[in-house]
């Protein structure tokens, strides 16, 4: 085939990729292109390493379907990284294992009132590693961007110095390595890992809990790093004095550095998300339809991609031009099924700031007033509000069991009938969790 009919063949099987997987769709596909192709083999040049790798972890089966429907017969993938000196394939070295999202990029990441100084600082430590904030605790609720801010923090060290030595990882695959290490008599190997590195990075470090043996390890290699200068940064759900069942010393190292928190967007920022994310995708929508999307959907930032997606699915089998009625007739069902979603999060975050308690006061044995009331009414309206059963609801504040449950739901019901103050009350708290932006 010329070189004409191989690039033509190429468009179409990228097309036909959009179309089957329009969740992993992005603009940059447009840089890819062909180093190689015999008819049951195309080899694909990428720009870097970040997009090669998301290629092969989330499109390397859309790409072989579309090419299989375009060419009519198997055709294997491979994603290459182009360079100056030509193509070449990943090593096995410290920085070709470094995993990270071609998106998650500072320069992706949309900036507002609830994420500047989370943004701001994650800025700073890229620039001065164990210098400037060490360590930084970033926690929010799930969906508000702090991954993208770890990958964007390690994808600018990795910009500034090849030769950093940077272990990202999410807490639980830590845990997992401590223990295949003990398993393996290769404690030594895994200490080394993690302790002679440049930057440590954890992602939903909360994953300690009630994990004793692997919090020793942590706060060992936590030591090692900090006294030889070297950055650690971690992300957790919440503070590190919320953090259930974790042991005072690391509540007290975590605290050290800075603690930033990332709370819901705002509007403005929601619109401005929602435009970069199209962007991104290659989507064109105009201000109308991002404000719509931005207004009907609040609850985090993946909710808004997902939003994107299902407008992109919807343009795409139906042919239409993506317009605000199409926005509106896609996102009915998502917005219909958000809007009758409530979490027992959702209650405890409204309940916990209302009384001014921590999630770990309703999660203790105390029976204070101050505590108890706001355990049971935290009770009550997951009961009144949720699916769950009450094993579940129990299991969330403290593993009480269910005639716990039953007997808090009894009392806070008589309560209401009885006492207008108590029936106010619970209708606030009722009014605060179905409008509140959900996690």
């Amino acid at each position: 085939m010329s070189v004409r009919e191989v690039e033509n063949i190429f468009v179409d099987i990228l097309d036909r990729a959009k179309a089957i997987d329009p969740v992993n769709t992005r603009k940059w596909f447009d840089q890819l292109n062909v180093v190689h192709f015999n008819g049951g083999s195309l080899e694909i040049g990428c720009p870097d390493e970040a997009t090669a790798q998301f290629l092969r972890d989330n499109c390397k089966s859309s790409f072989t379907r579309a090419a299989q429907q375009i060419t009519g017969h198997l055709v294997t993938i491979q994603f290459n990284v182009y360079t100056h000196k030509g193509f070449f394939k990943s090593s096995k070295s410290h920085v070709s294992e470094l995993k990270l999202h071609p998106d998650y990029t500072f320069d992706n990441f949309v900036v507002g009132p609830s994420n500047r100084l989370a943004h701001a600082s994650c800025i700073a430590v890229s620039q001065s590693l164990g210098n400037t904030y060490n360590p930084l605790f970033t926690y929010g609720n799930s969906g508000l961007g702090k991954t993208h801010l770890l990958h964007a923090v390690c994808a600018e060290t990795r910009r500034k110095s090849h030769k950093a030595i940077i272990q990202f990882l999410s807490c639980e695959d830590f845990v997992n390595r401590f223990i295949r290490a003990i398993e393996e008599g290769n404690l030594a190997g895994f200490q080394s890992q993690f302790r002679t590195v440049d930057m440590l990075v954890i992602d939903d470090v909360q994953f300690l809990r009630e994990r004793e043996q692997s919090q020793e390890e942590f706060f060992h290699t936590f030591n090692a790093l900090y006294n030889n200068g070297k950055q650690i940064i971690l992300s957790a759900d919440c503070p590190p004095t919320q953090i259930p069942s974790l042991e005072e010393r690391l509540i007290s190292r975590f605290n050290w550095g800075l603690v930033t928190r990332i709370d819901p967007p705002s509007h403005d920022t929601r619109v401005a998300i929602v435009q970069k994310k199209a962007h991104l995708r290659g989507l064109s929508i105009s201000d109308e339809i991002a404000e719509y999307v931005a207004r009907k959907v609040q609850a985090n930032i993946r909710e808004l991609e997902g939003a994107l997606t299902t407008i992109y699915a919807v343009a795409t089998t139906t042919g239409k031009e993506i317009t605000l009625e199409l926005a509106r007739t896609a996102l009915e069902g998502q917005i219909k099924a958000a809007a009758r979603h409530i979490s027992i999060t959702d209650i405890i975050e409204v309940v916990t700031t209302h009384f001014d308690v921590r999630l770990t006061d309703l999660q203790s044995k105390r029976r204070s007033q101050g505590i108890t009331e706001p355990r049971q009414i935290c009770m009550y309206l997951a009961r009144d509000l949720t699916k769950h059963s009450l094993e579940e609801i129990g299991g969330h504040l403290g593993g009480r069991d269910h005639t716990t449950v039953m007997h808090a739901c009894s009392k806070i019901s008589k309560a209401k009938k009885s006492d207008p103050q108590m029936n106010s009350l619970l209708n606030e708290l009722t009014k605060q969790v179905t409008q509140m932006p959900k996690a």
